[in-house]
């Protein structure tokens, strides 16, 4: 059989001991779950001497595994490999220090790329876009049962094949608790929640209580218990087929205290496509609520990466975004809200409504280019929504190198541990403003300015050249550093990034072609997305834990940025323009007569 359908989600599971992808996706309301048990786990290894030789001592130590010899690039030098295919992930990282203990081994080379998305970017899926899925319906596999559970089953018997369609119908909810907290800080085992309040943009809006309100009103569901009420919240998600449920500090504070309750009260939160539960596993330095075919964001973690404010609160972001206060009441003061029973009860219920409201308009107006960031880098919009910008680039990188037939570098113990120093990067030239009102100001502006020095000037590691060369005119030399730069070929880095700058360039030649306000919109949120990954190339070049990380290339770019800067400024004077300020990529400038 043969369906079109949106990928949401991925993991993988252990059947008969053999690692099982399942990817999570919807035809329109229909939940689907594809099933793939082709793909394999793999590293590389770099042999000291014949590939040969040292393929015998692996199979010797690992009987166990498959290997092939592969010739790829490394650093655009083609370079022979040993891949190295287990089992079973777990069985690869076991095994990874056995093999980097090998006399005939040299290095081994991408052992620490998570199993599903691996699958992703060798399979060329893209979360949240559209494939073709050609197999064979099961009634069940595993733990899944297709009629039990309301869902499809299909085993993959041909590879996903994508479709060019723009997809943006997704299904949203927010949510948020208020909890009676008498002692101040909640405490799950003692607080209970006395709402949840619920938004969407396919027509729900209201608050789910055991109280109501003392007037009309039309978006108080009572209900008889907290038990009750936890179970209307889950049955709601589950029979309006929910895609992404946003929430605002829903990692550090909503998830965990509604499982803590649901968990005293005996209640199942079996909101997962496969019927599981709410999970909480490791991002970063926290841990984030995963839930298996619905994806959870945190729009506190992204508004921490989409602006630049003093304080992170919903009332704060929401009043930047949009100009206007929302409804507020002191956090310690919510239990003498709800106890009292009056007019301010109602006012409680009014923001607990406001809060999801407020939090649902975040969403629409943050998740587009989050959506756009998930189609470019190509991993679940679950794990993009929680990556810094310089992840969100690296594993663009990562894609890119899979496409070029390049082998990743590891990250920089392995790579450039002996170039790392504590000398600091000076920076972008900054020229502090002249005091007083200025009027008639001109603006010098560099479009990506440290993008287009990296593409023109060629700065990637793998054509940086130390030391005396033969022929200097086939170099790129850094002013201030004399670092060296290959013309030819092409960086791995610049090419990517020259790659997609063109595209971006495309991208807004449209925009102004199209008389579309929709398109318009959906173009300019692409070009968006590419700005922001482009202008994060840079910074992480000089970030010891990027895989291609390069402290000279860092120093280059910054030397290079401030060259052109300066001598823009001196241009300018000849012909009467004076510099008031100036910061990394531009100037301001009067006329002086």
């Amino acid at each position: 059989m043969e369906k079109d359908v949106v990928i949401l989600d991925i993991d993988y599971v252990t059947v008969d001991d053999l690692p099982i992808i399942r990817l999570f996706a919807k035809e329109n309301e229909n939940k689907v779950i594809l099933i793939d048990d082709s793909f394999k786990p793999y590293l590389y290894v770099l042999p000291v001497g014949f590939p040969g030789e040292c393929e015998r001592e692996i199979l010797e130590a690992l009987p166990e595994v498959e290997v092939e010899q592969v010739v790829k690039k490394d650093f655009q030098a083609e370079t022979d490999f040993i891949k190295v295919i287990f089992k079973h992930p777990q069985s690869l990282a076991k095994h990874r220090d056995t093999l980097r203990g090998l006399s005939e081994v040299a290095e081994i080379r991408e052992f620490d790329i998570p199993f599903y998305r691996r699958y992703l970017i060798n399979n060329n899926v893209i979360p949240m876009t559209k494939v073709r899925a050609i197999g064979e319906n099961l009634d069940s596999f595993g733990s899944l049962e297709a009629d039990a559970m309301d869902i499809e089953i299909i085993k993959l018997t041909e590879p996903l094949q994508m479709i060019n369609e723009n997809v943006n119908d997704f299904r949203i909810l927010s949510f948020d608790l208020e909890v009676r907290n008498p002692r101040g800080m909640p405490n799950a085992e003692e607080d209970e929640i006395i709402m949840i309040g619920v938004s969407s943009n396919f027509g729900v809006k209201k608050v789910i209580s055991t109280k109501n309100k003392s007037v009309e009103n039309d978006f108080v569901e009572q209900v008889g218990s907290e038990k009750e009420m936890i179970e209307t919240f889950v049955d709601l998600i589950n029979d309006n087929n929910v895609d992404i449920i946003v929430g605002y500090n829903s990692d550090n504070f909503d998830f965990p205290y509604l499982k803590d309750r649901a968990k005293i009260l005996d209640v199942d939160i079996d909101i997962g496509m496969d019927g599981s539960s709410v999970k909480f596993i490791r991002r970063g330095y926290a841990n984030a609520a995963s839930i298996k075919g619905l994806i959870h964001v945190d729009l506190y973690l992204v508004m921490r990466r989409y602006m630049t404010l003093e304080r992170y609160t919903l009332e704060r972001v929401y009043e930047e975004l949009f100009g206007i206060k929302k409804i507020d009441v002191p956090g310690e003061k919510i239990w003498e809200y709800w106890d009292s029973d009056g007019e301010k009860l109602d006012l409680l219920f009014d923001y607990s409504l406001d809060d999801v409201v407020c939090t649902l308009e975040i969403a629409e107006q943050t998740l587009p280019l989050n959506l756009e960031l998930t189609h470019i880098v190509g991993q679940p919009l679950f794990d993009l929504s929680r990556m810094a910008t310089g992840q969100q680039a690296e594993w663009f990188l990562v894609k890119e190198a899979y496409f070029d037939d390049e082998v990743i570098p590891n990250k920089s113990s392995a790579n450039f541990a002996d170039r790392l120093t504590s000398d600091n990067n000076a920076g972008g030239y900054v020229r502090e403003p002249d005091a007083g009102l200025h009027e008639n100001l001109v603006q010098f502006d560099f479009r990506s300015l440290y993008p287009s020095i990296i593409i023109s000037k060629n700065i990637s590691p793998d054509v940086l050249e130390f030391g005396e060369v033969e022929n200097p005119e086939d170099y790129n030399v850094a002013p201030e550093h004399e670092f060296k730069f290959k013309k030819e070929p092409k960086g791995f880095i610049p090419s990517v990034i020259d790659k997609i700058l063109n595209e971006r360039f495309r991208i807004k030649r449209e925009m102004k072609q199209t008389d579309d306000p929709i398109e318009k919109r959906t173009l300019d949120v692409q070009q968006q997305a590419i700005k922001r990954l482009a202008n994060t190339m840079y910074g992480i070049y000089g970030f010891p834990r990027f895989r291609w990380y390069s402290f000279e290339c860092a120093k280059a770019i910054t030397a290079w940025g401030r060259q052109y800067i300066k001598k823009s400024i001196k241009e300018a004077e000849k012909f009467g323009f004076y510099a008031i300020y100036a910061d990394t990529d531009g100037f301001y400038a009067k006329y002086k007569k």
